[in-house]
């Protein structure tokens, strides 16, 4: 991981849960202050627009009792009857006048005149011009009233004066004279102190304020809740954004760690399409990762695989099950394949997971120790075998010359006895393949040029190839490098692959030989014929001695073959022409294992 990469892993600090905790608090204080504030205000309204419509009622009984009098020469009943039908105003409970005693002496109820307004009743004392003052009371009958009261001032302020002339008038009028019996006409109406009272009802009133206090709450309470809200919004963003970024770089991590695994990785998730396929998985099956990912397993994927996915899935334990796999390019690949199912710690589906590793390289690495194996075991015992066999054969050949020559030119005996020679000649020359093949590859190694090489191993094979109606094609490379080889005995190696190709073609073909720089350096000779190719089940046996499916031959041209080029260092493959035929390829790696000269 880079530098960046790794201090992106140190998250920022998240905000304090007791930060949180006090901005909580603070914010609860300020609904709270905001919530009494607003109930303290409503109730001063309150109290203010009852109190001025006690005042305004009072001065309207007092402006009407005053006309009345002056006018219409109004007393107590008068008054009393302005009482009762001021008092069937909406939200009015009574109106009253009262002396100073609680006595009353006029109400909107005319049962309560001459009663005590209240028991205990009892007010602070008023000055003569004193404004209206209120309070709440509770009634007999339970309910609650805004009591506003004052002085109670019907007449003009020269009340004795204005009496007078008032009886004056009468007088002259044969009126008689004012009743001084009536409460509202007594000689000196200061003395007697009346008191004027409104009762109003405050139940709408208080019905409002509670409303006001429950959208006050209310209101309080979504402030709070959206405050409450915002610090928690705010500590999860930052929580959030500290998670996210850990888990951006742990995926980061944890991608590069997967992409960079030797062995290929194929997940899918809980809907069964392929989500992750890291670049190793890619090169084994010969596709691009993002070509077939968001695809169903079956849709890109060898039904073997399919298969072990499905077992997986019911429960049975897919672990370095070996299996050989045919993918899109027709490539088989020999895997090894791991499967299970992903469950997350809550125990939920969450996909599935394969693991393939490669065993191509490993498979011919034990095919190359079975086939090095195979040949020193055989070269062992060829060494011994033609030791012993050599020795009787020069004295069979021997006596079968000293006894031909005892026999008549042309007669039987003679021919058998010559046939007898050649048989041993020829049995000769196989031991002598033999101890050949037995024997170390000594090698001659010089700085040679390759070209050269491939042209006189094709000269050598030219006329025979002519002869089997077989036609040749040299395609050389101009970049290929100069390689450090044995000349004779890879052009020994270069002639047992044209014969066997030549045989191969009894009705006639093409043999193909191509010579190319390899990526790493080193060089690739491919030969190839057009004839009736190799069975898949031999292949595996081509290279091993005295295996052969001609009737003549002894099986040990291609065995031969591969030691010399395994004494190079390098490797032979085998596969199918692709118009029909085989194809051997010959890899020589650029430096080889030791000098110039060696004896591997």
């Amino acid at each position: 991981m880079t530098t960046n990469s790794v201090q992106r892993n140190i998250p920022r600090q998240p905000v304090s849960i007791w930060l949180i905790l006090a901005a909580v608090a603070l914010l609860l204080l300020i609904v709270a202050v905001l919530s009494v504030r607003n109930y303290h205000q409503e109730k001063r309204y309150q109290s203010q627009i009852l109190s001025e419509k006690g005042a305004a009622l009072i001065r309207a009984v007092e402006a009407g009792a005053r006309t009345g009098m002056m006018g219409m020469m109004w007393g107590g009943k008068q008054v009393q009857s302005l009482l009762e039908e001021t008092g069937r105003l909406p939200h009015v409970l009574y109106l009253s006048v009262v002396d100073s005693s609680g006595r009353v002496l006029a109400h909107s109820d005319p049962q309560k005149v001459g009663r005590l307004l209240r028991p205990g009743f009892s007010l602070q004392r008023l000055a003569p011009g004193a404004s209206p003052r209120w309070h709440m009371v509770v009634l007999p009958d339970g309910r609650r009233a805004f009591e506003v009261y004052r002085f109670f001032r019907p007449f003009p302020k020269d009340a004795q004066r204005w009496h007078q002339r008032m009886s004056d008038r009468m007088k002259r009028r044969g009126m008689g004279h004012l009743p001084e019996n009536d409460w509202c006409f007594g000689p000196d109406r200061r003395a007697k102190r009346q008191i004027i009272l409104v009762g109003l009802d405050p139940t709408p009133f208080e019905s409002a304020r509670r409303e006001d206090i429950r959208n006050t709450l209310v209101v309080s309470a979504v402030l709070l809740l959206l405050g409450v809200g915002g610090f928690m919004a705010l500590f999860w963003a930052q929580s959030y954004r500290a998670t996210k970024r850990q888990l951006q770089d742990t995926s980061a991590f944890a991608d590069e760690v997967v992409t960079s695994l030797p062995v290929g990785l194929i997940a899918t998730d809980r809907q069964g399409r392929i989500a992750f396929v890291n670049a190793a998985a890619g090169n084994i099956g010969g596709f691009d990762a993002e070509s077939i990912r968001g695809r169903r397993p079956e849709e890109v994927l060898p039904e073997v695989l399919c298969r072990l996915i499905a077992a997986a899935d019911s429960g049975d334990t897919v672990l370095e099950r070996e299996v050989e796999c045919r993918f899109a390019d027709d490539r088989r690949v020999p895997l090894s394949v791991s499967a299970s199912r992903i469950v997350s710690e809550a125990g939920h589906f969450v996909g599935h997971i394969l693991i393939l590793r490669d065993l191509g390289e490993v498979k011919r690495l034990q095919d190359e120790i079975r086939q090095k194996e195979k040949l020193a075991a055989l070269g062992s015992l060829s060494a011994g075998v033609a030791h012993e066999i050599r020795n009787p054969l020069s004295s069979i050949k021997g006596l079968a010359s000293y006894f031909g020559q005892k026999f008549a030119a042309g007669s039987s005996d003679r021919e058998a006895a010559e046939v007898m020679v050649r048989e041993v000649e020829r049995l000769n020359r196989v031991v002598s393949e033999l101890l050949d093949f037995a024997r170390p590859s000594e090698l001659s190694r010089r700085r040679t040029d390759l070209a050269d090489v491939l042209r006189h191993s094709v000269r050598l094979v030219q006329q025979d190839a002519g002869m089997h109606g077989i036609g040749i094609r040299l395609s050389i490379a101009e970049d290929l490098p100069p390689l450090s080889l044995d000349p004779d005995r890879f052009s020994q190696c270069l002639l047992n692959l044209y014969l066997n190709a030549i045989e191969a073609m009894a009705d006639g073909g093409r043999l193909t030989v191509a010579a190319q720089a390899a990526a790493d350096g080193g060089v690739q000779i491919s030969v190839t014929d057009t004839g009736m190719g190799i069975p898949e089940e031999n292949r595996s046996k081509i290279f091993d001695p005295y295996f052969t499916t001609k009737t003549t031959g002894t099986g040990l041209g291609l065995a031969i073959v591969y030691k010399i080029i395994e004494a190079h260092g390098g490797t032979i493959s085998i596969e199918d022409a692709p118009r029909g035929g085989t194809r051997f390829t010959v890899y020589l790696p650029p430096q080889p294992p030791q000098g110039e000269k060696s004896n591997p």
